[in-house]
């Protein structure tokens, strides 16, 4: 099973997290290559070499218009709270701080730097229709834009919880410029290109005390980034400051499998992605990727689900995509017989522990259903590792699993269906490409 292990020893900021798994692609200078053929507006990603506590690692900078944008010390503004240290924790200002710039439809624009200075320009405001709208336009793969939104859905559900207003009312300022998109859309580029069977994220270092938004002092770790992080493993630790950001801890949990210590594992590689500043402890996450073999194991998972009977085709299919886009591991319909002889659905939605609070709002918002029923499950499970096979018409990922006694390999649907329509064959001509010897 390929396995990555991301430590999280001084918090997740979403460039560190992206500067991290950079290190562990065999070519990462072409991967940026990469980021920078997307053409995001006016956005330019570049890899720096550079060192924290004696420890060579990677920082991505993302410039914008020619400019990087920095957070600005605690301490340059509040001298006299005691909490000196940076709450910079060496990542981008556009790390999702919506809760220092996030406005309603009506509300004026000016707003306040952290330096105390107003302006009165009108600002640029995102929602989600705006982001999806982007990303449309950006050449990503279906898996990849999946992500990205589900991501920012995390984002957008925490800020309205946060604030107390409904999902479509919330605008990011920060999360919406480019910047923050590059992050976000880095990170699940590298997921995708690493590929990894499972991903285990160690507990997540907050950091303790406050931050100075510009609505006033918040405590550590800010509302958003609590409300994200709920039913994951955390803690504040001796570093005071803002550690893990909104968007840090969005994508460590969209794209967590578990939480705990790092598994046994052969380790192949390690990365290191570095933050601006200095602690007395590097000031860097780290990534390992490798091998966890003949684990013949068993894992937890819950099974929601709910009975249908008055809702339309359209509106299911509608109501199993958002679960698919939120994380669910699998949504499945079947026909049952209801009360009054009705023919009526079960709806069922297979997700992890940590995503069955989410998965269950989901089914609640976009189904006439009045109750989801929950079911902790125990499901056996095969070890897995992901190979790339070399066809007449591209690379094809085979997934392979085993255990029990068992060995069996599968392609990956969504390459065999990219390779039959970028060459015009159908898709027993690419399996069967497949099946023949080299």
């Amino acid at each position: 099973m390929k396995t990555l292990y991301i430590e999280c020893a001084m918090g997740a900021a979403g460039d560190m997290l992206m500067a991290a798994l950079l290190e562990l692609m065999p070519f990462p200078d072409e991967f940026v290559q990469r980021l920078n053929a997307l053409s995001l507006p006016q956005t330019r990603f570049e890899r720096l070499s550079t060192e924290k506590c004696g420890i060579h690692g990677t920082r991505v900078s993302v410039k914008v218009s020619g400019t990087e944008e920095e957070s600005q010390d605690v301490s340059e503004h509040l001298h006299e709270h005691a909490h000196a240290q940076n709450h910079d924790h060496g990542h981008s200002s556009m790390q999702y701080r919506a809760q220092e710039h996030l406005h309603t439809q009506g509300q004026n624009h000016e707003h306040t730097h952290r330096d105390g200075s107003a302006h009165s320009h009108e600002p640029t405001y995102s929602d989600l229709g705006d982001i999806e709208h982007l990303l449309e336009s950006l050449p990503l793969s279906e898996r990849v834009r999946a992500d990205v939104k589900a991501v920012y859905a995390l984002l957008a559900e925490a800020e309205a919880h946060v604030h107390g207003l409904p999902v479509k009312q919330v605008h990011f300022h920060e999360v919406g410029a480019m910047d923050a998109v590059a992050d976000i859309v880095g990170v699940s580029m590298l997921m995708e290109a690493i590929a990894p069977d499972e991903v285990v994220v160690s507990p997540v270092h907050v950091g303790f005390g406050q931050v100075q938004c510009a609505h006033g002092i918040l405590p550590v770790p800010a509302p958003a980034t609590a409300h994200i992080l709920r039913g994951v493993p955390t803690y504040g630790g001796t570093v005071r400051g803002e550690l893990c950001t909104p968007t840090g801890a969005a994508l460590l949990k969209h794209f967590a499998t578990s939480f705990g210590p790092m598994p046994t594992m052969t380790v192949t590689s390690i990365g290191y992605g570095m933050g601006k500043k200095d602690f007395e402890a590097a000031n860097c996450i780290r990534a390992f990727v490798g091998e966890r073999y003949g684990e013949e194991s068993m894992d937890e998972i819950v099974m929601l689900s709910c009975n249908l009977d008055d809702m339309t085709g359209e509106a299911v299919g509608f109501a199993t995509e958002k679960m698919f886009e939120g994380g669910a591991l699998d949504v499945f319909l079947t026909s049952i017989q209801m009360k009054k002889n009705r023919p009526g659905q079960l709806l069922t939605c297979i997700c992890t522990c940590e995503q069955s609070d989410t998965m269950a709002k989901l089914m609640l918002r976009h189904t006439s259903t009045f109750g989801v029923r929950k079911s902790p499950c125990q499901r056996y499970r095969l070890d897995r590792s992901l190979s790339v096979a070399d066809t007449p018409f591209g690379p094809i990922h085979i997934k392979k699993g085993y255990g029990f006694g068992v060995t069996k390999t599968k392609p990956e649907y969504e390459d065999v269906a990219a390779a039959a329509r970028s060459c015009g064959v159908s898709l027993a001509d690419v399996m069967n490409a497949l099946d023949k010897p080299d």
